[in-house]
């Protein structure tokens, strides 16, 4: 199939509209012989003479007529596509993918559809459980954000910081550990532990830090959701670790009290992110939605304190 230099479509309309080669120049800013030039290139593509002289004028063909009508839609509709992209979130129609743990389902994500609801009724929202392992496939994987905890933006990933906080050791209200003063080592080892594994990495630096003192833990149950761990829990002597933050939210539902680990040079901060491809970066609807999830993620009873202004500067 042979292929035609488009901008000839341009010199063509305003020739068809001018019936003029000098006019035509003015309009597109060119030289008149640049106009002759790709008239002459124009009456071969088509195989016509478009445009026939008659006295001082130039007059259509046929051929001519009827493409004017068709360029003038078709030029119409190319220069729509240059026009800025204009957003109204209340005449949005799209889907929102976001991906977390259980606890941000079923704690944030009502908070996040409410004002959906109100500002952007059209919009449907989907929701998947995290898997750190997913962050090497998320350019091909049907979601917008990510919300987890990591000490920096992964490379190749955009983010905004949420906040932060430290892992604390969980146990039922009337655990044997429940009153001591402060958590040992031995007994954080004696009991054993269930693990939430949905959502981001937890608690993968107790077994890491462990091992570098030859020392491991018994984890008796691993399960992707919070709710769950913290009912086994709650019906037995085993130990959970998990965020600060939802410790103490969980404590207004659950017989559960905490405790500081008893490695604490070796406890990270968590760092809780809002993380997305940077293929959203300029989508207008991206931009709104992340500004929403940002800001109910950040001010949510049950999330965490937002870091300190200058630390968070530092971490970009």
């Amino acid at each position: 199939m042979k292929s035609h230099n488009l901008n000839l479509l341009r010199t063509l309309q305003v020739l068809l509209d001018e019936c003029h080669v000098s006019r035509t120049a003015e309009r597109l800013h060119i030289t008149q012989s640049a106009v002759s030039r790709q008239l002459t290139q124009l009456r071969e593509v088509f195989n016509d003479t478009l445009l026939i002289r008659e006295g001082n004028r130039l007059l259509l063909t046929p051929r001519a007529e009827a493409l004017k009508l068709q360029l003038d839609s078709l030029l119409s509709e190319c220069n729509s596509l240059f026009e800025p992209v204009t957003f109204q979130p209340e005449q949005w129609q799209g889907k929102v993918v976001l991906s977390s743990s259980d606890y941000v389902a079923q704690y944030i994500l009502p908070e996040v559809v409410e004002h959906l609801r109100e500002h952007a009724p059209l919009v449907s929202v989907a929701y998947q459980l995290w898997s750190p392992k997913q962050f090497a496939q998320l350019a091909d994987l049907d979601i917008q954000f990510v919300s987890t905890m990591l000490p920096a933006i992964p490379d190749g990933l955009c983010g905004e910081p949420i906040g932060a906080d430290y892992p604390v050791c969980v146990m039922r209200s009337d655990h044997p550990l429940a009153m001591v003063d402060s958590l040992q080592l031995n007994d954080f080892l004696y009991y054993d532990h269930a693990s939430v594994t949905g959502g981001g990495d937890k608690d993968s630096f107790v077994d890491q830090c462990l091992a570098e003192q030859g020392l491991s833990r018994r984890v008796k149950l691993s399960v992707p959701f919070f709710t769950s761990a913290l009912n086994t829990i709650c019906r037995s002597d085993m130990l959970l670790v998990i965020p600060e933050h939802i410790a103490v939210n969980m404590k207004q539902l659950f017989p559960i009290t905490y405790l500081p680990l008893p490695f604490p040079i070796s406890v990270p901060e968590h760092k809780y992110w809002l993380l997305w491809h940077p293929k959203y970066n300029n989508e207008p609807s991206h931009q709104w939605m992340r500004t929403l999830l940002l800001t109910i993620m950040r001010s949510s009873m049950y999330s965490m304190p937002m870091i300190n202004n200058h630390e968070a500067d530092e971490l970009f």
